[in-house]
């Protein structure tokens, strides 16, 4: 399949948040890209070189560009295309909108990692990170109360930007996590955990190579 190989490549490590929500905008767009999956661990000189700080996903277009910041990613491919209409609540509010972003991006991950991570951290902050980052939770079980999706009566850019980080808080303690009272939010990450689109962007791929074939991204349905 020589075309693939003039595809967009798109660098990625399955289980990352941020290159989860990159394949979703991706996916949802329809925008064809070469998948290129890597071990963090393991990162191929090629990888290192379009993008030196190493972090996933990184997208690297046709002309040279090089966009290495999965909110740009985002952004990037349902300018594409937007069947899904997941930019209405940008269009909307783009002022909220961003709050919201960088306070998913900001605090809220910064807690969720030293939650998750303690060992990494401190272990002793480790609860508190946890609380923490539980309220941000409360609030977004408060604001699906309202709505039934984070970007309004549908689900969008806000929804999916946060999906794969809230995958990952329940992660670290389900037991806890599905104690909580937060019967909006266990429906709302329940439906996207088992939906075919969740199955579809978590499909695993063989580690990249540069002897290996060029995968095309989003696969054929």
């Amino acid at each position: 399949m020589a075309h693939v190989d003039h595809l967009p490549i798109f660098w990625s490590f399955r289980r990352c948040p941020y290159a989860m929500r990159a394949r979703l905008a991706i996916a949802a767009s329809g925008q064809k890209v070469q998948l290129r999956e890597i071990l963090l661990r393991d990162k191929p000189a090629d990888f290192l070189a379009t993008s030196p700080k190493g972090t996933v996903p990184v997208l690297k277009l046709e002309n040279g560009q090089v966009i290495d910041e999965s909110r740009d990613i985002m952004f990037w491919a349902l300018g594409q295309n937007d069947p899904e209409n997941w930019l209405a609540v940008w269009r909307q509010n783009p002022a909220l909108a961003m709050v919201f972003l960088d306070r998913l991006d900001g605090a809220f991950k910064h807690d969720l990692d030293r939650y998750k991570y303690a060992s990494r951290y401190n272990r002793d902050a480790g609860s508190a990170h946890r609380d923490s980052g539980g309220t941000f939770l409360t609030e977004l079980d408060q604001d699906l109360q309202q709505t039934g999706a984070l970007s309004g009566p549908h689900l969008g850019l806000l929804d999916f930007a946060s999906l794969p980080f809230v995958r990952q808080f329940r992660i670290a303690d389900p037991d806890w996590f599905d104690d909580q009272s937060w019967p909006h939010l266990h429906a709302w990450l329940g439906g996207f955990l088992d939906s075919a689109r969740f199955r579809l962007v978590m499909q695993k791929y063989p580690q990249w190579n540069p002897d290996g074939l060029s995968i095309a991204f989003p696969p054929q349905p």
